[in-house]
């Protein structure tokens, strides 16, 4: 059963968190995607077994945490993340990030590089507002976001997303793109090459945007965004002992 925390922002966000030895394992999930995932909870049952500290959440507007997910934005949701983790964590942290958690990883990695020893990121989706939605959008679609506030967009996962003007306006101030960034731990960044909503040349970005003294790129043919099936989350596991045996060493 879920745990709740009250952040001071006001938001009950929803948790789960097994003890055991660190560092932390934290995943991140997706936009729309929650903490009842495949990944995630395939992961905290690797950590279980194993005796390592894991951590599961639901950003606000997602899964059992309260709020909307149509008033939520990129801060928002870094927010709650730093929220839930300096409440129920202490100590080094390995950040687990997919899709949009992927991009979650990387404003931790700002805003706290002292306690993150390291990281995996599964189809990392940084600065997607910018880079995929609003450069996509058509004219009419632009204008469209102006006038009403929002426009519909569909997924080949689930049922279209309500992307806000807040959303694409907030998404600016937390892009990790265009200025320098510091990945001062080993990093495994994994991609699968069919996925349809984050590019490999996204993946490739990243690789040679960021700086960082550990840092491997995985690319995984005809893998998918989900990146779920029993070979993904094999190498999501050895990606994790990967970075976790270099931390111990």
């Amino acid at each position: 059963m879920a745990q709740f925390y009250q952040a001071e922002q006001g938001r009950k966000l929803a948790y789960h968190k097994s003890d055991g030895a660190g560092p932390c394992i934290v995943f991140c999930g997706g936009l729309k995607s929650d903490m009842e995932g495949t990944k995630a909870v395939h992961l905290e049952a690797w950590a279980q077994a194993r005796g390592y500290a894991f951590l599961r959440f639901d950003y606000s507007g997602h899964g059992e945490s309260s709020g909307r997910f149509e008033d939520g934005s990129i801060g928002d949701w870094h927010e709650d993340t730093l929220a839930i983790l300096n409440a129920v964590t202490d100590g080094p942290l390995l950040i687990v990030g997919s899709s949009m958690g992927g991009w979650q990883a990387l404003l931790l990695a700002r805003a706290m590089p002292e306690r993150i020893m390291g990281m995996v990121t599964i189809a990392a989706a940084p600065d997607f507002t910018e880079d995929g939605y609003w450069a996509s959008f058509t004219d009419a679609q632009k204008t469209e976001l102006e006038a009403v506030g929002h426009v519909s967009l569909p997924s080949d996962y689930m049922e279209p997303y309500i992307i806000t003007k807040r959303m694409i306006e907030d998404g600016r101030k937390r892009l990790v793109l265009r200025d320098k960034l510091e990945l001062p731990f080993p990093v495994r960044f994994l991609q699968g090459t069919a996925d349809t909503a984050v590019s490999v040349a996204t993946a490739v970005q990243l690789l040679e945007h960021a700086e960082g003294p550990d840092m491997r790129l995985t690319l995984v043919k005809d893998a998918d965004h989900r990146f779920s099936d029993e070979r993904c989350l094999a190498l999501i596991e050895a990606a994790v002992a990967d970075v976790m045996s270099c931390a111990k060493t």
